[in-house]
């Protein structure tokens, strides 16, 4: 044989065995599905419910016009701290003014008048004394007289003119009380013409008041919508009055946030959370959750819906107000901020990374054991068909669990999960620290069947290069 036909039945061979051990090696790896795998691993772990609101000081008032004119005087500029009390805005006051004045003339007028009716009184009670002494006494004189002329002692005319005396006396006397009534009437009119005037002082000095405005606590100035010289109207039904300015108190800061309504059953009083503001980055600012709203707010419209007539299936949020522990001097009321709430945290708890919980259905599950039975299910059919009738609705139940790999193989292991971090979830029972799952990817997730032969590649996957199993 030739060194030539030598060397081409060896090439041959070589040609064979690779062609052999390509095939052993393709059969081998035929169905095996590429992941990725992490370890379930015991850490701190804390649930957290972000929502975006505005800043917001916990106390703010509009300062309303309460009377209608003009402005004369703005002691104030957007921006101002002031004190209680401090005078911020004038309104012309003319006329109130005016008012005022000629009221308060009213009232010392009737007051003098009081005075005068005061002393009338005294001199009728001074006439009614009088005339009960001279009563007194001409009943005297008569009942004198009676008994003299009875004994024929005294002549008729001083008999008829201590009679006609008694009678006089006594009508002076009912004269006397009347006047005394209509003094006291008098003097009870005057005391209602005083009560009656110094009311009109009242509603005089409250329209000249409304015409001074003064701030009712410490705060800042937020917004000053008006000037000098501008006429300012009162609010009537279904229009606003005129507003002269915003008054907050800054020195208790919080942020508004809506929260959706999925989150809002975590949220609890005096949660911690942590605000940011996006005027003030890479700075957060601790909080407390002081105030949880009882209504849901339409998300499109910003309405309450205990404000509409009608239901609505739309997506909905609720208030949520926490306060700012410690805020800078620079914020300002409108912006925009971050609250993240803890609701709950664990301390060395056994978690897995969110993307490795997986959920099957009961029928998915029991397929691998359906397989190794096939033989006897093809012994049994009517058995096996009469069994798969009563488990019909079992293919409907979720079981939420994880894949995790044993000797090359993904295993469905379901599991109790509790609170739910931002990229873990607690594991309450089905794994044990350092247990190898699969975690990625979400296509592999999806399509992963339990028993299945599975390889592990970590590698940082390519951009569109990833594909489940067929």
């Amino acid at each position: 044989m030739s060194t030539g036909k030598k060397i081409a039945i060896g090439s041959g061979v070589v040609i064979a065995v690779l062609a052999m051990v390509g095939f052993a090696v393709y059969q081998s790896r035929k169905g095996v599905v590429t992941v990725q795998s992490g370890k379930a691993q015991r850490q701190d772990l804390a649930s957290i419910v972000s929502a975006s609101g505005e800043i917001k000081p916990k106390t703010y008032v509009n300062i309303g016009a309460n009377a209608f004119g003009k402005i004369t005087r703005l002691h104030v500029k957007e921006g101002d701290r002031v004190k209680k009390g401090q005078l911020l805005a004038q309104l012309e006051n003319v006329q109130s003014s005016a008012d005022v004045n000629a009221t308060r003339a009213s009232v010392a007028a009737a007051q003098t008048d009081a005075v005068a009716a005061a002393a009338a009184l005294n001199t009728a009670m001074a006439d009614l004394n009088r005339a009960q002494s001279d009563f007194e006494r001409a009943q005297l004189d008569w009942t004198r007289a009676q008994g003299l002329y009875k004994e024929s002692l005294v002549a008729k005319s001083e008999y008829d003119s201590q009679k006609a005396g008694w009678q006089t006396a006594q009508a002076g006397l009912a004269q006397a009380q009347a006047r005394v009534a209509q003094a006291k009437a008098q003097r009870d009119s005057a005391d209602r013409h005083i009560s009656q005037n110094r009311a009109n002082l009242t509603h005089a000095a409250d329209v000249l008041q409304k015409t001074t405005y003064v701030a009712p606590f410490d705060g800042m100035i937020t917004n000053l919508p008006v000037r000098e010289g501008e006429t300012v109207v009162i609010g009537i039904q279904n229009s606003p009055g005129s507003t002269l300015m915003t008054l907050a108190d800054m020195s208790i800061i919080t942020a508004e946030v809506k929260v959706d309504e999925t989150d809002i059953v975590n949220v609890r009083l005096g949660q911690p959370a942590e605000v940011s503001i996006d005027a003030i980055p890479k700075k957060t600012f601790k909080a407390l959750v002081t105030e949880i709203g009882n209504n849901a707010i339409v998300r499109s419209t910003g309405v309450s819906t205990s404000q509409q007539t009608s239901a609505s299936q739309e997506a909905k949020d609720f208030k949520v107000v926490v306060t700012l522990q410690g805020p800078p001097d620079n914020l300002r009321p409108g912006l925009s901020a971050t609250a993240k709430v803890t609701t709950a945290t664990r301390n060395n708890v056994l978690t897995i990374p969110i993307q490795a919980l997986t959920v099957r259905s009961q029928a998915d599950l029991e397929a691998k054991g359906d397989a190794k039975d096939a033989a006897v299910q093809a012994a049994a059919p009517q058995k096996e068909a009469s069994k798969q009738k009563e488990t019909t609705p079992k293919e409907k139940t979720e079981v939420q669990g994880v894949f995790i790999i044993r000797n090359q193989k993904a295993e469905f292991l379901p599991i109790e999960t509790g609170i739910t971090g931002t990229t873990d979830i607690e594991v309450l029972n089905g794994l044990k620290p350092g247990d190898e799952i699969v975690t990625g990817s979400y296509k592999v997730l999806r399509t992963l069947r339990p028993g299945a032969s599975v390889k592990v590649d970590n590698t940082a996957p390519k951009k569109d290069a990833e594909e489940g199993p067929s």
